[in-house]
């Protein structure tokens, strides 16, 4: 889904309703010359940051990559997609 034709109401990475907490990602880092953002649920967002880097999120999107194609994220798109929006767990970084 392109992303000026995600709804705002959305988890931009998983989908579900967005819940009291909402946080702004950029696609494309600030760092790689990123603007845009996206509305994403805090525990998406940390998962986001602790798989990737930075480069490696400005890769995916320049190449067109869906996030949900790496096998962690997969796995976590799974295990989230029953949770309430307001759901929190810890994040663990890559190892």
């Amino acid at each position: 889904m392109a992303l000026r034709d995600h709804p705002a109401h959305t988890c931009w990475l998983c989908g579900r309703p967005l819940g009291r907490r909402v946080e702004w990602h950029h696609p494309v880092p600030k760092s790689r010359g990123g603007r845009e953002t996206v509305p994403i649920h805090p525990i998406c967002h940390r998962t986001l940051h602790a798989v990737f880097s930075n480069a490696e999120l400005a890769r995916f999107e320049a190449e067109g990559m869906p996030l949900s194609a790496h096998p962690a994220i997969a796995k976590f798109l799974a295990w989230i997609a029953n949770k309430p929006p307001d759901f929190h767990a810890p994040t663990h970084r890559r190892r």
